[in-house]
């Protein structure tokens, strides 16, 4: 069994500022109480060397130390320290709250309602050591709620479609007009990227206001009615990977994950929030839609160059 990291402390008791700090940061951390005054973490053990360090600094005894567990019941216990089972209730509970305020909150005020909540099922993920159904519900719950406020407030969003998805003969998507909705964000920027690159190395696009706008003959992606769009819990990028037969490409996949991710939620990405941050800083410069693919389809060819790359040994 891996060893577990331990933090024998014993706070001052007249100090109480350091006592609530200290208590904060375990709590952040997701540490388990093992019992009064030891303290365990099945990870690296940077958080509690600091902790350690602070409560040295401040007259008290502290000591990082390895814990190896010896039988499985002993696991057993361990893992109960760990449970987010009721913490994961909580917040689907406030959850259910939000969405049934959306409306009345008003777009800013949803938003940002939306995005907390968010960053609490992401700092929980992050302290869920030992994830279980309780984690899958929550994001699924999370996923629901942005679909929520995207169908409330975002002009145009697609809602999920119910029908089965089937292959598709790549013959007949060469050398097309693509169009989708304008101001382009990750979902369409994705699916644009991988119909030039993977699917029709000749696509042309046009950016329409509505779904009645779109040219005759054109291939609609990304809106209501459109042949490529949201189906179920699959967002337009993800659809076109399986009706094309690029699902199996492993790069491709994990793009697909970082692009549910921002557009619907779930289970956070690692590379996401990354992703995010430099496509909006390209939207932010650029002055039309052409452009900014234009710089998108470089940002998410360096993404699938870095992902096809096999991880290198330390």
């Amino acid at each position: 069994m891996a060893p577990l990291a331990a933090l024998i402390l014993s706070l001052p008791t007249h100090n109480s500022t350091m006592r609530m700090r200290v208590w904060r940061a375990l709590k952040d951390a997701g540490c388990g109480a093992l019992r009064d005054g030891v303290y365990v973490l099945p990870s690296e053990a940077a958080v509690l060397a600091e902790v350690e360090k602070q409560v040295k600094s401040a007259g008290g005894f502290a000591m990082c130390v390895e814990l190896t567990l010896k039988s499985d019941a002993q696991l057993a216990h361990v893992r109960t320290l760990f449970g987010r089972g009721a913490d994961y209730g909580a917040l689907v509970r406030k959850m259910k709250e939000a969405k049934d305020s959306l409306k009345r909150l008003g777009p800013r005020k949803a938003r940002t309602a939306v995005e907390r909540l968010q960053r609490s099922f992401d700092a929980l993920c992050a302290i869920d050591f030992f994830p279980g159904p309780a984690k899958g519900q929550a994001a699924d719950a999370m996923a629901a709620l942005r679909r929520d406020l995207h169908q409330a407030y975002s002009r145009g969003e697609p809602r999920p479609s119910r029908r089965r998805l089937t292959p598709v003969n790549r013959a007949k998507y060469q050398k097309r007009l693509w169009a989708t909705r304008k101001d382009l964000w990750v979902d369409r920027l994705a699916a644009a990227w991988l119909i030039k690159r993977f699917i029709d190395p000749a696509a042309r696009f046009a950016w329409i206001d509505r779904p009645s706008e779109r040219p005759k003959k054109a291939v609609g992606f990304d809106f209501d009615g459109a042949e490529f769009t949201h189906v179920k819990n699959r967002v337009t990028f993800e659809v076109l990977l399986d009706t094309f037969g690029l699902d199996h490409d492993p790069a491709l996949a994990s793009i697909g994950s970082a692009v549910h991710f921002l557009d619907i939620g779930g289970i956070p990405v690692p590379d996401a929030k990354g992703l995010e941050t430099v496509l909006r800083g390209i939207k932010e410069k650029t002055r039309s839609d052409d452009a900014l693919l234009a710089e998108a389809m470089r940002i998410f060819d360096h993404f699938y160059s870095a992902y096809g790359q096999a991880p290198r040994a330390d």
